[in-house]
């Protein structure tokens, strides 16, 4: 297959001598197979010419690499205002997280979230939009350097380009970003339905055997899934761990939503009642009604505008979420440097396998939140990697024995 493909665009080059893109880029990226389709979602009727249409459902990229070695596939969920091209390659055109997990052996399902770009937003039926203006994007993401809102923020350098409107790199990152639904509480329930659908089908989907477009059997099950999450995505995968804890073999949480029970360093609002989720999940003992997960201050820092709150002793435990390891990561000059470690304090008081890094505790300096697509994006891909492989040891070596040739 890979002297087809390579064939193939020989004669494509040779057909079109002048074309810029042939002399210049020279072939690369992982060989790989492409598939989409479509989980959840429910038909309903509206009143007047609008009839029956389908609202919920999300869109599912999966992409499989030539040979995969690893033994369970990455489901990547995106960030607020994000797609899943988050992760296919960089605004200034390298390439990205998905290139790099599938050269590794990896299998991914990339999502785009209900509501949202390839996910449609259905008028009169889903919730307010909201949408990040330019400003907002720099300040938070791109050019913390410049604004300087909190501490940390003067150590950002990895933003490939000035970061501001009217950069090229700048400019393309804004343009693939969509509006996204307000409400917190209507996108978790969205996701947890078609999340949860697409956790139980991972690997199998209408009898179809995705890896090879073979006919499956009635005793053919589905794989397990380590699920990777990005800031807004972050309570969503411990949701959708909590509802699926047989499923997650574990989750990889990149600056995920915090700190615990509200905001930080932009509000104080308190709209986290579970603790880092605004909808329910298992506790033990469990909580009749949100109040009874009692939390006190653990500290306070008044310049930051942040405060750590953690759960009153005896501690609650998080039933299912601790039944699967979590690795979170912060970087050097993000927001969430403020407050991760709170975050991950929570999980650990619950009972949660957690480990939690610091890319500057590792050598790792100048990245923001939008680490994946940074000038250091495959080095931080890298921390990832060492970490999934020390985890699944031993599962890799077990399937290498059976390497699947797609």
């Amino acid at each position: 297959m890979r002297l087809l493909v390579r064939r193939i665009v020989w004669l494509v080059c040779a057909a079109f001598v002048t074309n810029a893109w042939c002399r210049g880029h020279p072939v690369e990226g992982t060989l790989h197979r492409r598939n989409y389709f479509y989980v959840g979602g429910s038909f309903i009727q509206q009143s007047g010419a609008n009839g029956t249409v389908v609202h919920g459902q999300m869109y599912v990229e999966y992409l499989v690499p030539a040979k995969v070695t690893k033994p369970y596939p990455l489901l990547f969920i995106e960030g607020m205002g994000m797609t899943g091209t988050n992760i296919l390659n960089t605004p200034d055109g390298r390439l990205g997280w998905a290139d790099y997990f599938m050269s590794k052996g990896y299998e991914l399902y990339i999502v785009d979230q209900p509501a949202r770009a390839r996910s449609p937003w259905i008028q009169g039926v889903d919730g307010m939009q909201t949408v990040f203006n330019v400003k907002h994007v720099e300040s938070l993401f791109t050019a913390v350097e410049r604004y300087k809102i909190w501490s940390q923020a003067h150590l950002h350098t990895q933003w490939p380009g000035n970061g501001s409107f009217g950069d090229p790199t700048y400019d393309q990152f804004y343009k693939s970003m969509h509006p996204a639904l307000k409400s917190s509480v209507e996108t978790s329930n969205l996701i947890l339905s078609a999340g949860s659908k697409l956790i139980k089908s991972i690997g199998v989907r209408h009898g179809i055997d995705l890896r090879n477009g073979n006919r499956l059997t009635q005793n053919s099950s589905s794989q397990d899934v380590i699920l990777l999450t990005h800031s807004q995505s972050g309570p969503f995968g411990w949701t959708l761990g909590d509802a699926n804890p047989s499923k997650v073999k574990a989750i990889v949480a990149l600056e995920p939503t915090g700190p615990p029970f509200g905001e930080a360093v932009f509000s104080t609002v308190l709209d986290r009642p579970y603790g880092i989720t605004t909808i329910p999940v298992i506790y033990d003992p469990p909580l009749l009604r949100p109040s009874d997960l009692r939390k006190v201050v653990d500290s306070f820092d008044s310049s930051a505008n942040y405060t750590c709150y953690k759960q009153a002793e005896p501690a609650r435990k998080l039933a299912n979420l601790s039944k699967f390891p979590i690795f979170m990561i912060t970087s050097q000059s993000s927001y969430h440097a403020v407050y991760d470690g709170c975050t991950a304090q929570f999980l650990a008081q619950a009972g949660v396998d957690v480990q939690h890094v610091r890319l500057e505790d590792i050598g790792i300096y100048g990245n923001g939140h939008m680490m994946f697509m940074e000038k250091n994006n495959i080095e931080v891909a890298d921390v990832v990697l060492r970490w999934l492989d020390r985890t699944f040891e031993h599962h890799a070596a077990a399937l290498s024995l059976n390497t699947i040739n797609v």
